[in-house]
């Protein structure tokens, strides 16, 4: 065995039933598997917990079991080390990044700082363990406009890495936080045009956005909110109907939730697919998992001093959440 290009590369067995064999492999080792809801249906049937960065966060943080197995992105499996420093963390494929994250280096957030020195900065969860070592109080989608609103209004706020969040939270909060410049490249790229032409097509269904969209998609949501705030939403409601401007990833656990409702996936601009799929998060596959749970690896390391100055904005988050 080799972890060559970031995953286990490694023979299977022929003719074994890879989602038996990861429930027996979690047992046997004691493991417990976490999925973000982006990850492919599949790696979601055979996790313990599915959930958004937040709901992640907690669950890893009051967790016992010897491995944890992250699949989503990389620092996600950051995140679940920072909190469970003693606990062995896998990933089943290392490639799996985030241009959210790999758009905030952290030497040049670090100048940033210095250039606006009085400011608290608030990083979103979608960037590195480095990045996190330098933020006062790391957010997620799902708890950013709580967190801001917590702060005193005159408070000068850093707001990282993704500007249409910041974007958002200003707006609707009449802050002037000082925003990074950073994008996600899927929710960046949603089509305005394709999803008036869907709600055309679809007179009675609501358009659910995420905060990370731009600002001429989300004024036309019907409902603005995390993909836990969306998926709630959509269950909750009346209506059967819902356009989802938000990694497709959903979509399995919306109609898993609510099967006599409809989901249709919001187009990307530059493509023909009917979806927007996160290309990092769709790296996980059950074969890597298995090949992880086998092989105990890829492991996710990070510096004891890091860990030590990235663990307090999560803590803070979390007691504020």
């Amino acid at each position: 065995m080799k972890v060559d290009n970031g995953y286990v590369q490694a023979p299977v067995p022929e003719g074994i039933d890879l989602k038996e064999e990861i429930l027996r492999l979690k047992k046997e080792k004691n493991a417990i598997i976490l999925a973000h809801y982006y990850t492919v249906g599949e790696i979601q049937e055979v996790a313990d917990f599915v959930g958004d960065s937040l709901a992640l966060a907690r669950i890893a943080e009051g967790l016992d079991n010897d491995i944890i197995v992250m699949c989503g992105v990389h620092f996600m499996g950051e995140t679940v080390k920072i909190l469970c420093p003693e606990k062995k963390v896998l990933v089943p494929d290392l490639n799996a990044g985030c241009s959210l994250a790999d758009s905030c280096p952290a030497p040049e957030l670090e100048k940033f700082i210095k250039d606006h020195p009085g400011h608290t900065v608030i990083s979103y969860v979608n960037t590195s363990a480095a990045v996190k070592a330098l933020t006062d109080i790391v957010v997620t989608s799902g708890n950013a406009m709580k967190v801001v609103n917590s702060l005193p209004e005159d408070e000068k706020i850093i707001f990282g890495p993704d500007r249409n969040l910041g974007n958002y939270i200003n707006s609707e909060t009449g802050r002037d936080m000082v925003l990074w410049d950073g994008a996600c490249h899927v929710h960046e790229k949603f089509s305005l045009e394709k999803i008036l032409e869907l709600k055309r097509q679809h007179p009675g269904a609501k358009i659910l956005v995420h905060p990370e969209c731009p600002a001429h998609v989300r004024i036309v949501a019907d409902k603005v909110g995390s993909t836990a705030v969306l998926l709630d939403w959509a269950c909750e409601t009346d209506a059967t109907e819902f356009i989802v401007a938000t990694e497709s990833g959903i979509l399995h656990e919306m109609r898993r939730r609510c099967p006599e409702k409809t989901f249709i996936p919001a187009p990307p601009n530059d493509s023909t697919c009917a979806c927007n799929d996160c290309s990092f998060m769709k790296l996980n596959t059950l074969r890597k998992l298995y090949l992880t749970l086998v092989h105990e690896a890829p492991e996710i390391h990070v510096d004891a001093a890091i860990i030590d100055r990235a663990r307090r904005p999560i803590t803070r988050m979390l007691s504020m959440s």
